[in-house]
């Protein structure tokens, strides 16, 4: 149990560092990345305005960009921009003919590779977006599609190093946290750890301590019977020493199985062992005036500890006999599925709320007291129930379909 709730801290605290780096850098890059595509548009819509090129002073010797228009459409670039930018045009005819193709201010790219491109951006049928590392955009002049193509290819591969890094980083910080998770999650847990074990060992050994005086009493009880005969107070006495009897074996059953949770496992016919079960409780349920049937799949083998499994059927059966209304249906099944052993107890009940169906596997817990009281359950029952199929790690469930049955259901891995 302890070691189960170490690994939930863990995994926790995982996920929620994991979530929140994830929030964080998702953010980041998304406005990073809109960041680009923003510039690059701006760059594309100041070429498309110019027909594919950077706004120039046809008079000045020096060729730089006309300071005053060239602010005034992009006001965020420097007047470096027209020079540091690499882009290359294709204009087509109507019906899609190269008409020119201007690589002058590109190396990388030529004639060829410009057309590629150009024919890959018609065939894709958008308007914008990326090829490879351009960024490019169309748009009609007449009867002409021109596009122009944007070498981002700077900007991408800081882009895609600054997300590399960012997922470096966190894997890093994240191992480096859950080491540390490993480490301190130990001192954490260690007062519940020592709380835990102090109430297992104390129940056990009260357990033990109950058992001497209680067998004392039954005996002390019995040979006062055969002096003065049957009496109607020490049958009293006999029955709740008996009863405190069980109670005591049984928490001392659930203290043993938690402390060594790993059953000792060996191949036994689960199908004749259901059924050996089902035959004994028939007669019990006739005489309460109430139906018992089953559907075991025949031939079925477990891995397991055969004893502990009979007696989980034991305490089902018992279970469902108990609470089940007056002239109530109990049906056992057992069937495998794929890689699954399905064992599967139902039984009609007067009322059950599908709120008291997380807590009926807790221990001393009662749906109904007045109904446990007139049988006599302590409500542990199904806790053993739930700490067998555990230890056979398995899974235990109950559920109800219209809170006028039960039903429970233990799978096992097969």
């Amino acid at each position: 149990m302890i070691r189960k709730l170490r690994i939930k801290l863990i995994a926790a605290s995982m996920l929620s560092l994991l979530l929140v780096l994830s929030v964080i850098f998702s953010v980041i890059g998304i406005l990073n990345y809109r960041e680009i595509v923003t510039s690059a548009d701006s760059i594309l819509g100041i070429l498309a305005a110019n027909d594919g090129s950077f706004p120039m002073e046809n008079h000045k010797t020096d060729n730089r960009p006309q300071g005053d228009d060239f602010h005034k459409d992009a006001g965020r670039f420097s007047p470096e921009t027209p020079y540091e930018s690499r882009y290359f045009s294709v204009f087509l005819s109507e019906e899609s003919a190269v008409i020119s193709v201007n690589t002058g201010k590109i190396a990388a790219v030529d004639t060829t590779n410009a057309i590629d491109y150009a024919q890959t951006v018609i065939e894709s049928g958008r308007s914008k977006g990326f090829v490879d590392d351009y960024r490019y955009t169309i748009y009609t002049v007449g009867n002409e599609t021109h596009i122009i193509f944007l070498d981002y290819g700077r900007e991408m591969n800081s882009f895609r190093t600054f997300l590399l890094t960012s997922i470096s980083v966190s894997a890093i910080g994240l191992l480096a946290v859950m080491l540390l998770l490993i480490f301190l999650s130990g001192k954490i847990v260690k007062p519940f750890s020592e709380s835990y074990e102090k109430q297992k060992q104390f129940i056990t050994d009260a357990g033990h301590e109950l058992k001497t005086p209680l067998t004392i009493i039954d005996a002390d009880a019995e040979v006062l019977e055969m002096d003065i005969g049957e009496n109607e107070w020490l049958s009293d006495i006999q029955t709740q020493t008996k009863r405190l009897a069980q109670l005591t074996n049984n928490l001392i059953l659930l203290s043993r199985m938690e402390e060594q949770p790993q059953a000792e496992k060996i191949e036994f016919p689960i199908s004749d062992l259901v059924e050996e079960n089902v035959e004994t409780f028939q007669s019990l349920a006739k005489t309460q005036n109430k139906i018992l049937s089953c559907n075991i799949q025949p031939m079925l083998s477990m891995l397991g500890d055969e004893k502990s499994i009979r007696q989980l059927v034991t305490i089902l059966l018992d279970n469902a006999i108990k609470y089940s209304d007056n002239g109530g249906r109990i049906e056992v099944i057992l069937e495998k599925q794929k890689n699954t052993i399905r064992l599967s107890v139902f039984n009609t009940v007067d009322s059950i709320s599908k709120d008291s169906l997380p807590h009926l596997f807790d221990r001393f817990y009662r749906t109904d007291k007045s109904r446990n009281s007139k049988t006599g359950g302590y409500g542990l029952g199904l806790s053993i129930a739930s700490a067998i199929v555990n230890a056979h790690k398995g899974k235990i469930t109950a559920s109800t379909q219209d809170e006028k049955s039960l039903l429970i259901t233990a799978s096992f891995p097969s």
